[in-house]
């Protein structure tokens, strides 16, 4: 069954360690819907965060490989346990002052999200959560509302004492 896996590992901080990443997924035909990367804590390591789709041999390979390259530390599936999961997103509405505008503000209280620009025609609203809960937010907006939409992809940890350190 081809699933949606959140892969996250530490690897050296140092040129060229993403790019070896990627491109370990290029040249075997996997797809990367998300990535997300920064330094850790430890400013030689960071934490990188792909987010992918595969059945479980897949997946299985996909972390044998990553294992595999120098520059990666440790890597774990997200899946295999409880996470907390969340994605950032910034979307520019058509929201004139009135109804419209009412509507928009109704629905990002609903959703918990802020407005963090507005003008006379729009408003830029910033939501966090699962990936499904902004899906959710865009699905129940106005179709011809939506001007822009910036996400970060998904970021994960394991929840309680499960930790991805050396």
């Amino acid at each position: 069954m081809n699933t949606r896996h959140i892969i996250s590992l530490l690897m050296e901080n140092e040129a060229g360690a993403l790019s070896r990443v990627v491109g370990l997924f290029s040249a075997r035909g996997y797809n990367i819907d998300a990535l997300s990367v920064a330094p850790t804590e430890d400013a030689t390591l960071s934490r990188l965060t792909i987010v992918t789709h595969g059945d479980d041999d897949v997946i299985e390979q996909i972390t044998k490989q990553l294992n595999k390259l120098i520059e990666v530390v440790k890597v774990t599936d997200l899946n295999n346990s409880r996470f907390v999961e969340r994605e950032l997103m910034l979307i520019k509405v058509r929201a004139s002052v009135g109804r419209e505008r009412d509507e928009i503000c109704r629905l990002v209280d609903i959703y918990r999200g802020s407005v963090v620009d507005i003008s006379s025609k729009t408003c830029t609203v910033e939501l966090t959560g699962t990936s499904g809960k902004l899906d959710s937010f865009i699905e129940n907006l106005p179709k011809d509302s939506i001007l822009e939409t910036v996400r970060t992809g998904a970021t994960g940890i394991g929840r309680g004492e499960r930790m991805l350190r050396i």
